[in-house]
Protein backbone atom coordinates (compact mmCIF):
# COMPACT_ATOMS: atom_id res chain seq x y z
CA UNK A 1 0.00 0.00 0.00
CA UNK A 2 1.38 3.59 -1.38
CA UNK A 3 0.37 7.16 0.24
CA UNK A 4 1.78 10.36 -1.32
CA UNK A 5 0.90 13.68 -0.64
CA UNK A 6 0.90 16.68 -3.60
CA UNK A 7 1.94 19.85 -2.11
CA UNK A 8 3.42 23.42 -3.65
CA UNK A 9 6.84 21.83 -3.28
CA UNK A 10 6.58 18.48 -4.78
CA UNK A 11 5.09 14.78 -3.92
CA UNK A 12 5.41 13.62 -0.64
CA UNK A 13 5.67 9.68 -0.60
CA UNK A 14 4.58 9.17 3.00
CA UNK A 15 4.16 5.71 2.72
CA UNK A 16 6.08 3.58 0.59
CA UNK A 17 5.19 -0.06 -0.04
CA UNK A 18 3.30 -0.94 3.50
CA UNK A 19 2.80 -4.79 3.77
CA UNK A 20 1.63 -5.81 7.14
CA UNK A 21 -1.46 -7.36 8.86
CA UNK A 22 -3.19 -7.04 12.21
CA UNK A 23 -4.89 -9.57 14.10
CA UNK A 24 -7.82 -9.01 16.23
CA UNK A 25 -6.82 -9.77 19.99
CA UNK A 26 -3.33 -8.43 19.48
CA UNK A 27 -1.77 -5.23 20.49
CA UNK A 28 0.59 -3.81 18.14
CA UNK A 29 2.87 -0.81 18.48
CA UNK A 30 4.28 1.47 15.68
CA UNK A 31 7.23 3.19 16.36
CA UNK A 32 9.51 5.26 14.04
CA UNK A 33 10.72 9.15 14.08
CA UNK A 34 8.59 11.94 13.00
CA UNK A 35 7.83 11.90 9.44
CA UNK A 36 8.17 7.93 8.99
CA UNK A 37 4.73 7.63 8.46
CA UNK A 38 3.15 6.25 11.02
CA UNK A 39 0.30 8.71 11.04
CA UNK A 40 -0.38 8.50 7.76
CA UNK A 41 -0.79 4.61 8.18
CA UNK A 42 -3.21 5.11 11.06
CA UNK A 43 -5.41 7.21 9.06
CA UNK A 44 -5.60 4.86 6.18
CA UNK A 45 -6.21 1.91 8.99
CA UNK A 46 -8.78 4.14 10.10
CA UNK A 47 -10.37 4.65 6.66
CA UNK A 48 -10.03 8.41 7.15
CA UNK A 49 -7.68 8.65 4.32
CA UNK A 50 -7.35 6.51 0.96
CA UNK A 51 -3.93 4.71 -0.17
CA UNK A 52 -2.97 6.30 -3.44
CA UNK A 53 -2.25 2.83 -4.81
CA UNK A 54 -2.76 -0.82 -2.96
CA UNK A 55 -5.44 -2.36 -1.47
CA UNK A 56 -6.85 -2.39 2.53
CA UNK A 57 -8.59 -5.00 3.71
CA UNK A 58 -10.97 -4.80 6.73
CA UNK A 59 -12.76 -8.37 7.68
CA UNK A 60 -11.85 -9.22 4.20
CA UNK A 61 -13.42 -6.00 2.76
CA UNK A 62 -11.91 -3.96 0.45
CA UNK A 63 -12.32 -0.39 2.17
CA UNK A 64 -9.82 1.66 -0.25
CA UNK A 65 -12.55 1.88 -3.61
CA UNK A 66 -16.02 2.03 -0.98
CA UNK A 67 -17.87 5.40 -2.38
CA UNK A 68 -18.31 7.81 0.71
CA UNK A 69 -21.64 6.74 2.56
CA UNK A 70 -20.22 3.21 2.61
CA UNK A 71 -17.38 3.86 3.99
CA UNK A 72 -18.60 6.12 6.71
CA UNK A 73 -21.19 2.97 7.91
CA UNK A 74 -17.86 0.76 7.90
CA UNK A 75 -16.14 3.21 9.94
CA UNK A 76 -18.96 3.92 12.33
CA UNK A 77 -19.44 0.08 12.73
CA UNK A 78 -16.04 -1.86 12.44
CA UNK A 79 -13.62 1.22 13.52
CA UNK A 80 -12.81 3.05 16.53
CA UNK A 81 -10.20 5.68 16.89
CA UNK A 82 -8.28 7.86 19.95
CA UNK A 83 -6.95 10.84 19.30
CA UNK A 84 -3.77 12.05 21.34
CA UNK A 85 -5.56 14.36 23.26
CA UNK A 86 -8.19 12.99 26.00
CA UNK A 87 -10.30 16.34 25.39
CA UNK A 88 -10.29 15.91 21.73
CA UNK A 89 -11.96 12.11 21.85
CA UNK A 90 -14.78 13.72 24.23
CA UNK A 91 -17.73 16.35 24.70
CA UNK A 92 -17.63 18.72 27.69
CA UNK A 93 -21.27 18.24 27.93
CA UNK A 94 -21.65 15.12 28.13
CA UNK A 95 -21.37 12.77 31.43
CA UNK A 96 -19.24 9.65 30.97
CA UNK A 97 -22.87 6.92 30.74
CA UNK A 98 -23.90 9.77 27.78
CA UNK A 99 -20.94 9.27 25.81
CA UNK A 100 -21.18 5.64 25.81
CA UNK A 101 -24.61 5.83 25.47
CA UNK A 102 -23.93 7.72 22.07
CA UNK A 103 -21.14 5.33 21.12
CA UNK A 104 -23.81 2.50 21.57
CA UNK A 105 -26.38 3.67 19.76
CA UNK A 106 -24.28 4.96 16.88
CA UNK A 107 -22.67 1.46 16.54
CA UNK A 108 -26.43 0.19 16.61
CA UNK A 109 -27.26 -3.71 17.44
CA UNK A 110 -26.17 -6.95 18.67
CA UNK A 111 -24.09 -7.40 21.97
CA UNK A 112 -22.02 -4.36 22.67
CA UNK A 113 -19.91 -5.45 25.77
CA UNK A 114 -20.87 -1.95 27.31
CA UNK A 115 -20.70 -3.25 30.97
CA UNK A 116 -17.40 -5.41 30.06
CA UNK A 117 -15.81 -2.40 29.22
CA UNK A 118 -16.58 -0.30 31.99
CA UNK A 119 -15.35 -2.83 34.32
CA UNK A 120 -11.98 -3.60 32.24
CA UNK A 121 -11.23 -0.24 31.85
CA UNK A 122 -11.75 0.84 35.48
CA UNK A 123 -14.29 3.67 35.26
CA UNK A 124 -17.31 2.06 36.55
CA UNK A 125 -17.77 4.68 39.34
CA UNK A 126 -17.24 7.42 36.82
CA UNK A 127 -20.53 7.57 35.16
CA UNK A 128 -21.81 10.75 35.93
CA UNK A 129 -19.10 12.42 35.96
CA UNK A 130 -18.43 15.19 33.54
CA UNK A 131 -14.83 15.14 31.11
CA UNK A 132 -14.10 18.30 33.11
CA UNK A 133 -14.10 16.19 36.51
CA UNK A 134 -11.69 13.71 35.19
CA UNK A 135 -7.87 12.94 35.35
CA UNK A 136 -6.21 12.59 31.73
CA UNK A 137 -6.04 8.97 32.21
CA UNK A 138 -9.45 8.70 33.20
CA UNK A 139 -10.70 10.79 30.38
CA UNK A 140 -8.54 8.28 27.81
CA UNK A 141 -10.30 5.25 29.44
CA UNK A 142 -13.57 6.86 28.48
CA UNK A 143 -11.90 7.53 25.24
CA UNK A 144 -10.79 3.75 24.62
CA UNK A 145 -14.07 2.25 26.22
CA UNK A 146 -16.14 4.42 23.12
CA UNK A 147 -14.28 3.50 20.54
CA UNK A 148 -14.82 0.03 21.63
CA UNK A 149 -18.58 -0.38 22.27
CA UNK A 150 -20.03 -2.71 20.15
CA UNK A 151 -16.60 -4.95 19.48
CA UNK A 152 -15.46 -3.06 16.46
CA UNK A 153 -12.73 -5.17 14.34
CA UNK A 154 -10.59 -2.71 14.66
CA UNK A 155 -9.25 0.45 17.69
CA UNK A 156 -6.31 2.70 16.53
CA UNK A 157 -4.74 5.42 18.67
CA UNK A 158 -2.50 8.20 18.12
CA UNK A 159 0.19 8.51 20.46
CA UNK A 160 -3.03 7.77 23.54
CA UNK A 161 -0.30 8.14 26.61
CA UNK A 162 1.65 11.15 25.28
CA UNK A 163 -0.04 13.74 27.63
CA UNK A 164 0.20 11.54 30.82
CA UNK A 165 2.68 11.00 32.88
CA UNK A 166 4.21 7.25 33.04
CA UNK A 167 2.47 6.04 36.63
CA UNK A 168 -1.01 7.34 34.88
CA UNK A 169 -0.15 6.17 31.30
CA UNK A 170 1.17 2.20 32.81
CA UNK A 171 -2.42 2.43 34.18
CA UNK A 172 -3.99 2.95 31.28
CA UNK A 173 -1.76 0.80 29.07
CA UNK A 174 -2.68 -2.04 31.86
CA UNK A 175 -6.64 -1.61 29.98
CA UNK A 176 -5.54 -1.30 26.56
CA UNK A 177 -4.17 -4.78 26.63
CA UNK A 178 -6.55 -6.42 28.31
CA UNK A 179 -9.03 -4.41 25.61
CA UNK A 180 -7.04 -5.81 22.87
CA UNK A 181 -7.24 -9.17 24.20
CA UNK A 182 -10.77 -9.56 24.36
CA UNK A 183 -10.79 -9.86 20.38
CA UNK A 184 -10.27 -6.51 18.56
CA UNK A 185 -7.14 -5.58 16.81
CA UNK A 186 -5.46 -2.73 18.49
CA UNK A 187 -2.80 -0.35 16.43
CA UNK A 188 -1.31 2.55 18.56
CA UNK A 189 1.17 5.12 17.49
CA UNK A 190 3.68 5.68 20.09
CA UNK A 191 7.10 6.83 20.90
CA UNK A 192 6.37 5.56 24.56
CA UNK A 193 8.76 2.42 25.98
CA UNK A 194 5.85 1.39 28.03
CA UNK A 195 3.23 1.59 25.01
CA UNK A 196 6.34 -0.75 23.13
CA UNK A 197 7.11 -2.99 25.91
CA UNK A 198 3.05 -4.22 26.54
CA UNK A 199 2.87 -4.63 22.55
CA UNK A 200 2.87 -8.14 21.59
CA UNK A 201 4.54 -6.73 18.56
CA UNK A 202 6.32 -3.97 17.73
CA UNK A 203 6.18 -2.77 13.59
CA UNK A 204 9.36 -0.22 12.93
CA UNK A 205 8.47 2.49 10.26
CA UNK A 206 11.29 4.38 8.69
CA UNK A 207 11.03 6.77 5.95
CA UNK A 208 7.58 5.62 4.94
CA UNK A 209 8.70 2.08 4.33
CA UNK A 210 8.01 -0.88 6.98
CA UNK A 211 11.94 -1.56 8.63
CA UNK A 212 11.75 -4.35 11.17
CA UNK A 213 8.55 -6.51 13.36
CA UNK A 214 9.56 -7.26 16.70
CA UNK A 215 7.58 -10.32 18.12
CA UNK A 216 8.60 -12.48 21.12
CA UNK A 217 11.94 -10.15 21.61
CA UNK A 218 13.00 -11.23 18.04
CA UNK A 219 13.35 -8.12 16.03
CA UNK A 220 13.15 -9.74 12.28
CA UNK A 221 14.17 -7.42 8.95
CA UNK A 222 10.86 -6.54 6.87
CA UNK A 223 11.62 -8.16 2.93
CA UNK A 224 8.75 -6.69 0.43
CA UNK A 225 6.94 -8.47 -2.53
CA UNK A 226 9.92 -7.17 -5.31
CA UNK A 227 12.43 -8.44 -2.90
CA UNK A 228 13.92 -5.68 -1.05
CA UNK A 229 14.69 -5.81 2.54
CA UNK A 230 15.10 -2.95 5.00
CA UNK A 231 18.28 -3.15 6.95
CA UNK A 232 18.75 -1.79 10.58
CA UNK A 233 20.05 1.69 10.40
CA UNK A 234 23.05 1.26 12.55
CA UNK A 235 24.36 -1.28 9.77
CA UNK A 236 24.04 0.97 6.71
CA UNK A 237 27.62 2.44 7.49
CA UNK A 238 28.79 -1.03 6.31
CA UNK A 239 27.56 -0.27 3.18
CA UNK A 240 28.54 2.88 1.62
CA UNK A 241 28.01 2.41 -1.97
CA UNK A 242 24.69 1.21 -1.40
CA UNK A 243 25.46 -1.97 -3.13
CA UNK A 244 25.57 -5.26 -1.34
CA UNK A 245 26.64 -9.30 -2.08
CA UNK A 246 24.38 -11.92 -1.67
CA UNK A 247 24.90 -15.25 -1.53
CA UNK A 248 23.90 -18.46 -0.15
CA UNK A 249 25.32 -21.87 1.37
CA UNK A 250 23.84 -24.44 2.98
CA UNK A 251 20.62 -22.30 3.52
CA UNK A 252 21.94 -19.56 5.15
CA UNK A 253 21.75 -16.13 3.25
CA UNK A 254 24.71 -13.90 3.67
CA UNK A 255 24.58 -10.22 3.01
CA UNK A 256 27.99 -8.53 2.81
CA UNK A 257 30.14 -5.39 1.37
CA UNK A 258 31.43 -5.61 -1.76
Amino acid sequence: MVRIYWTPSGEVHALKGIDAEFSRGALTALVGPSGSGKSSLLRILAAIDRPTAGSVLLGGEETAGLPPKRLRALRRRAIGYVFQRPSDNLVPHLTVAEHLEVAEGLRGGGDTGLTELVELLGIGGRAGHLPSQLSGGEQQRVAFAQAAVGRPRLIVADEPTAELDSRIGGSLLDGVAALAHTGAAVVVATHDPQVVSRADRVLALRHGALEAETRADRRLSVIDESGRIQLPPEMLALFPDQRAVISEEDGEVRITPP
